[in-house]
């Protein structure tokens, strides 16, 4: 007679192998399709606005805009929002006024009746374009080449919308610094590849390009005016299509940004990012918990068959083939995103990113909402 313990055991590794097979599906079907794509070569070069808005950025803007603005490309503008700024951005970008005729500044006075979050600078920086190809960063961030705008338009034909590009981190310190490189690379990896296989979800700020005449068409940020952040991926989320978004990740189009200075600064800004989850489309809030929920059961379960299964030689086979298809994946796709050294590391953070990304995901859903917050 077969025991409890037997048949209980064999539960357990099914679920195990249902756990690794998912698993496998997110690395194999979605997340190695940004090292198997083969981009089709573009030439279009439809005039662009750059938009970059600003509050107290003096020092970025002095270390940085000049990359935005020396780009090798025939038609585009410049677009700063200066917003409330209180430092001597004001005086900077006047400096910048004289050497670039294709600069502009909007300025926003502060007003102490009125007080308004980036996703107003953002709108009156889209007001201020006269160009339909909108191409967005961050004023602590720098194309890493001057062909940025190039390699981000070329993908503007009749049929384009979006453009999703890729904004990592300059490499910070220790442990923190790995583990930021690591979670913009894994996110990286899920909306870049998802949407190369049709199913666009989020783009970030630090790079993204989509039309003017798309964002006034959709009443610009429609129902998430109230949100104190998401302005791009919510965007993203509700307007993207397979038929209409690209997606641009060649070294030249790379954008680097400041990374977060301490472990508290970096969980802030991830719970306030996390506070647009809930407004994901049902199919995507599903797609992006199933990876996460299964990695947590195949390690649990792969714990538990190695102390008391004796099934644990099987197990153990599947852990190392799961193991070395997550290491590789991260191998190719640190080439293809200039992230270099993250295989390794990619096999520490594998078991403790789930539970962080809960943890923070649900301080940032229970937060009090500050619409009135700029960042």
């Amino acid at each position: 007679m077969i025991s409890d313990y037997t048949i209980l055991t064999v539960i357990l590794f099914v679920i195990f192998i249902l756990a690794a097979s998912v698993q496998l599906f997110y690395y194999l079907y979605f997340y190695l399709e940004l090292y198997r794509h083969k981009p089709h070569p573009a030439s279009e070069t439809p005039a662009v606005s750059v938009i970059i808005c600003a509050r107290n950025e003096a020092e970025n803007l002095e270390k940085f805009l000049p990359s935005v603005l020396e780009q090798k490309y025939p038609d585009y503008e410049v677009i700063v929002v200066n917003d409330c700024s209180e430092d001597n951005s004001y005086d900077i970008l006047g400096t910048f006024l004289e050497k670039y005729p294709h600069l502009k500044i909007s300025t926003i006075t502060k007003d102490p009746k009125f007080t308004h979050n980036k996703r107003f600078a953002q709108f009156i920086g889209i007001k201020a374009a006269k160009n339909d190809v909108l191409l967005f960063t961050d004023a602590d961030c720098y194309p890493v080449s001057e062909r940025w705008i190039e390699g981000m338009a070329s993908h503007f034909d009749d049929n384009t919308s979006f453009v999703l590009g890729y904004g990592g981190y300059l490499r910070g310190k220790g442990i923190l610094g790995r583990y930021i490189a690591y979670d913009t690379m894994t996110i990286a990896l899920q909306y870049l590849s998802m949407a190369l296989k049709g199913i666009p979800y989020m783009g970030v700020g630090r790079n993204l390009a989509y039309r003017r005449s798309l964002f006034f068409e959709n009443k610009g940020f429609g129902n998430h005016n109230h949100l104190i952040s998401g302005d791009d991926d919510l965007f993203v989320n509700s307007h993207a299509l397979a038929a209409n978004t690209r997606v641009e990740f060649s070294q030249a189009a790379h954008t680097r940004s400041v990374p977060s200075a301490s472990a508290g600064e970096w969980m802030n800004q991830k719970k306030r990012h996390f506070t647009t989850a809930v407004y994901y489309k049902t199919r995507d809030k599903i797609i992006l918990a199933a990876e996460p929920a299964s990695r947590v059961i195949f390690h649990a379960l792969f714990a538990v068959l190695l102390a008391f299964g004796f099934l644990w030689p099987v197990a153990a086979g599947i852990f190392v083939i799961r193991l070395i298809t997550v290491a590789t994946i991260f191998a190719f796709a640190g080439k293809r995103l200039s992230e270099p050294g993250m295989a390794g590391w990619s096999l520490l953070f594998d078991l403790v990113s789930p539970f962080i990304n809960a943890t923070l995901l649900t301080a940032g859903i229970i937060r009090k909402p500050g619409a009135n917050r700029w960042k």
